[in-house]
C-alpha cells in the first residue's frame, strides 16, 4: 500500500512537471487571413503586422499587431483572433475623403485655411487629424483676434466607404483690446509706452488694421520692443516682470496690463578694445568708438559698433574674430563702462546653406543675397547682414537665418534660413488732386516677384485733366544670373502747361536701364532714352519764343548715374546722407544735341525721437552743342515741388509782354526742413513740417535772343510749414509756403495740396 501510494505520487509529480513544457510549445501559424479590406491589399495589412505566416502564436506580438494596424491611420477597427494555425484580422477601413469644405468663413479665406490644415481630398480620414485640424484652424482665428470662433466638423457618408468633410465655422466677433496699461513705469508715460509696442487700443480708426486685435505672439514681440527701447535709452537694468492678458466677462475684449521694472538710467563711461588677437591694430579701431562717456548708454549704438569692428576686422584679413562687448555697471556712478574684446573666434566654415518655407520664390533669388556660400569661413556679421538682405527683397513676412553645427564634422556649420512667403503682386485705384496735376484717376498692377523669380513687372495708367500718363517697366535684379540689375520702360506722358507757358505737351518712349554696385554703398546705373517730344496747342497769344517750339523733336541719349547712399532707410531716412551725379549725352540719332550735368546731396540729422533735420541741394546745367538750341522740354523750371511756396514753373525766365515761362539753362535749388511729431499717435502717420526752401534758374536760350525777356539767377527764398498724412487712401501733404524773396515776375503760390498720388 505504501509502495503503490509512493509510485502514485511521483507519477503524478511527473505529469506536473511536464505540464509547462507542453504549453511552450505554441501552433505555429500557416495561415492568416484578412476580412473587411476593401481598397488595401491584404498582403499590404499583412506587411504592417509583427507577426508572420511560420511564426509561432505570440499573444504579445498579436496585440503589437493591432496598435501597428492602427497607428498607420488607414483603419478605424482591427480585431486579431486565432483558430488553430490560423490567425482572423478583421479590419474596418477609415473612409477616403472626397471633398473638403469650409463653411461660415468670412475673415480668413480657404486658401489660408487649406494651407493650414493637414487634412485635402483624396487622403484617409481619422478623427484624430480633424481634431488636430480643428485645433490649427481656431489658433488661426485667434491669430487674426477671434477668441469666440468656434468649428464644429461634419462628415456626409457618400457610398464606396467615401465622405465629404465639411468645417463649419462660426467666426464670432473680433475680441478687441479694450485697454493696456503699464505698471511700475515712472520715466515715461503710458501714452509713450503704447507708441512703443505693436498692439493697439480698440479705435474706430484702426479699421484696415488687426493691431487692436488680442495676439498671444504680438504680446511676446511687445515684451521684447519694451526691453528695446529701454536699452536704447539708458535703462541697462531693464526687464519686463509679466504681461497678462485677461479677458473681459463678456469675452468681447481683453485688458492688458504690462508689469515692468524700469531700472536707473545709466551714462557710458569709459570704453576701451582689448585686443588678445595677434597683429590687430587697435588704433585703427578705436575711430569705430562712436560713443562718448557721459552720452546716455544706448544698446543699438554698442552693437552697431561690434558689427563694425566685425567688419572692419574681416576686410584685414581676419577671418575667424569674435568681439565681445565685457560690460561693466557701476551703480554708484551710475555709469556703463565697455570694453571691447576682440578674441580668436573658433576656426568654422560654412558646410552647407539649408533654405526652407519658400514655396513659390525660387532657391537662388534667396540664396544670392546671402554674403556666405559653402566652403567661405563663418562670419557672423556677414550672417546679420544676409538676414536684412533677404529682409529687404519685401518678398517675405519672415526671415530667419540662423546657424547649427553640422553633423559632418565639428569645425563646420550649417546656415539655415527659414521664411515666410508674403503677397507680392499689387493692384492699386486711386483717386486725387493737386495744386499740379488737377483732379487725377489712377490705376496699376505691379508684380514685384514675377513667377518666384525675383524680376519685377509694373503696368500703370493715370489720367487727370492736367496730366495723362502710361507706363509699363520691367526689371530684372540679376540679369544673366550676375550681380546686373537690367529692365526697360515704355512710357507716354501728356501735360496741359496752357497755365504756365500757353501750350501742351506730349512724351512717347523707351528705355533701356542697367544698374550695379561698385561697392556695398556706392552704386552705378547706365541708361539709353530714346523718345519723341511734341509741342502742340499753342495759344495765339502765347510768347513768340513758345510759338517757334510747336512740332516734334526727338530725343537719343545715354545717361549714366552714380549715387552714394548712407541713409539708414531709403523710404523714410532719419539719419545719414547721399550724394548723386547724374550726366546725359544727347545726340546719338534724332534732333536733339545737347550734354546735361546734375548733382544732388542731402543730409539727415535726428534732433529728437521723431524730430528729423534735413539739408539737401542740387544743382544742374544742360549745355548745347555748338549751333544748336536747347528745347523748352528740356530746360529747367522751378517752384511747386521743388520750391514751395512759388507756383509751378513760377522761378524762370519769361516773356516780358505774355508771362510765359520759358524754362533756364542751369538751376539750383535746396531745401532746409525740420519734421517733427504732432503729439498724435505714431500710428495716424501724420507729422508736421517747417522749410526754408531756395532756388534759382539761369538764362534761357532762344533763336531770336534774349531780348523782351525778364531773367533773374538770384536765389528766391520761400519758408513755410506743412502738414504730411500717411493715409490709407494715399499720402497726403499740404504745404503753406511764403515767399520772403522774390522777383517781380515770379509766381507766386501760398496753399500747395496733393492727395491720392506722387507727382
Amino acid at each position: 500500500m505504501i509502495f503503490a501510494g509512493r509510485t502514485a505520487l511521483v507519477a503524478a509529480l511527473a505529469a506536473a512537471a511536464a505540464l509547462p513544457a507542453a504549453a511552450q510549445e505554441a501552433p505555429r501559424i500557416r495561415h492568416i487571413v484578412v476580412e473587411g479590406n476593401q481598397r488595401i491589399e491584404a498582403e499590404t495589412i499583412r506587411s504592417y503586422m509583427a507577426i508572420a505566416v511560420g511564426d509561432p502564436y505570440s499573444a504579445e506580438r498579436v496585440n503589437q499587431s493591432v496598435k501597428s494596424l492602427f497607428n498607420t491611420g488607414l483603419f478605424s477597427n482591427v480585431t486579431i483572433s486565432h483558430q488553430g494555425d490560423t490567425l482572423y484580422v478583421r479590419v474596418a477601413e477609415n473612409p477616403i475623403i472626397n471633398r473638403l469644405v469650409f463653411q461660415g468663413n468670412h475673415h480668413i479665406s480657404n486658401k489660408q485655411l487649406k494651407a493650414e490644415v493637414q487634412l485635402r481630398s483624396r487622403m484617409v480620414y481619422t478623427r484624430t487629424k480633424v481634431q488636430s485640424d480643428v485645433r490649427r484652424i481656431l489658433d488661426l482665428y485667434r491669430h487674426d483676434g477671434r477668441f469666440a470662433a468656434t468649428v464644429d466638423p461634419e462628415i456626409i457618408k457618400l457610398s464606396e466607404n467615401r465622405v465629404n468633410l465639411i468645417f463649419n465655422i462660426h467666426e464670432g466677433p473680433p475680441t478687441y483690446v479694450e485697454n493696456i496699461s503699464f505698471i511700475g513705469n515712472h520715466f515715461y508715460g503710458a501714452s509713450t509706452l503704447k507708441e512703443v509696442i505693436s498692439t493697439k487700443e480698440e479705435r474706430w480708426y484702426r479699421f484696415l488694421t488687426n493691431d487692436d486685435t488680442y495676439d498671444p505672439d504680438r504680446l511676446t514681440y511687445d515684451r521684447e520692443l519694451l526691453r528695446r527701447f529701454y536699452l536704447k535709452h539708458g535703462f541697462a537694468d531693464f526687464h519686463v516682470t509679466s504681461a497678462v492678458a485677461e479677458l473681459t466677462p463678456n469675452r468681447e475684449g481683453f485688458f492688458i496690463t504690462f508689469t515692468i521694472d524700469e531700472g536707473h538710467r545709466y551714462k557710458f563711461g569709459k570704453s576701451t578694445i582689448k585686443a588678445s588677437l595677434r597683429h590687430v591694430k587697435v588704433s585703427t579701431l578705436k575711430p569705430l568708438i562712436t560713443t562718448e562717456a557721459g552720452d546716455w548708454y544706448d544698446a543699438d549704438k554698442v552693437q552697431k559698433i561690434i558689427q563694425h569692428m566685425t567688419d572692419t576686422l574681416g576686410n584685414q584679413g581676419f577671418a575667424f574674430v569674435d568681439v565681445r562687448p565685457e560690460i561693466k555697471v557701476d551703480r554708484k556712478t551710475r555709469t556703463v563702462q565697455i570694453t571691447y574684446d576682440i578674441r580668436q573666434g573658433p576656426r568654422v566654415y560654412v558646410d552647407r546653406i539649408e533654405i526652407t518655407g519658400n514655396t513659390r520664390t525660387l532657391d537662388k533669388v534667396i540664396r544670392r543675397q546671402i554674403s556666405l556660400v559653402e566652403g567661405d569661413a563663418f562670419n557672423t556679421a556677414k550672417l546679420r547682414r544676409s538676414q536684412q538682405r533677404i529682409r529687404d527683397l519685401n518678398f517675405f513676412s519672415k526671415v530667419q537665418v540662423t546657424n547649427v553645427p553640422s553633423e559632418t564634422a565639428p569645425d563646420r556649420t550649417v546656415i539655415k534660413v527659414h521664411v515666410q512667403e508674403k503677397s507680392t503682386g499689387s493692384l492699386s485705384f486711386g483717386v486725387g488732386w493737386s495744386t499740379i496735376a488737377g483732379p487725377l484717376a489712377q490705376a496699376s498692377v505691379r508684380e514685384a516677384n514675377l513667377l518666384g523669380t525675383g524680376q519685377s513687372l509694373g503696368v500703370s495708367a493715370g489720367i487727370g485733366t492736367q496730366l495723362t500718363n502710361y507706363d509699363l517697366s520691367f526689371t530684372n535684379p540679376y540679369f544673366m544670373n550676375r550681380k546686373l540689375a537690367a529692365g526697360f520702360d515704355i512710357f507716354d506722358t501728356s501735360r496741359m502747361l496752357q497755365t504756365e507757358s500757353g501750350f501742351d505737351s506730349s512724351t512717347i518712349g523707351l528705355d533701356l536701364r542697367t544698374g550695379y554696385s561698385l561697392s556695398e554703398h556706392l552704386s552705378q546705373s547706365l541708361r539709353y532714352m530714346i523718345k519723341q517730344d511734341r509741342v502742340t496747342n499753342v495759344a495765339t497769344t502765347a510768347s513768340r519764343y513758345i510759338q517757334e517750339q510747336a512740332g516734334t523733336a526727338t530725343l537719343s541719349s545715354i545717361q549714366q548715374t552714380l549715387f552714394y547712399d548712407r541713409r539708414d532707410s531709403k523710404i523714410d531716412p532719419t539719419e545719414g546722407y547721399y550724394l548723386q551725379m547724374d550726366n546725359e549725352l544727347a545726340g546719338l540719332g534724332g534732333t536733339e544735341d545737347f550734354v546735361r550735368n546734375n548733382v544732388g546731396a542731402a543730409q539727415y540729422f535726428p534732433i529728437a525721437d521723431q524730430v528729423i533735420l534735413s539739408v539737401s541741394a542740387h544743382a544742374g546745367i544742360i549745355t548745347p552743342f555748338a549751333g544748336k538750341s536747347i528745347r523748352i522740354t528740356q530746360r529747367y523750371f522751378l517752384g511747386g515741388q521743388s520750391v514751395r511756396g512759388f507756383a509751378n514753373a513760377g522761378i524762370s525766365p519769361r516773356d516780358s509782354v505774355t508771362g510765359d515761362a520759358l524754362g533756364g539753362l542751369w538751376d539750383y535749388y535746396g531745401s532746409v526742413q525740420l519734421k517733427f511729431p504732432l503729439g498724435l499717435p505714431q500710428e495716424y502717420g501724420i507729422a508736421g513740417e517747417t522749410f526754408t526752401d531756395f532756388g534759382g534758374t539761369g538764362q534761357t536760350d532762344t533763336s531770336e535772343g534774349t531780348s523782351g525777356i525778364q531773367y533773374s539767377p538770384s536765389p528766391r527764398v520761400a519758408v513755410g510749414v506743412g502738414l504730411t498724412w500717411k493715409s490709407p487712401m494715399g499720402p497726403i501733404a499740404v504745404d503753406l509756403g511764403f515767399p520772403v524773396v522774390k522777383q517781380s515776375f515770379d509766381k507766386t503760390q501760398l496753399f500747395r495740396f496733393n492727395f491720392g498720388t506722387r507727382f
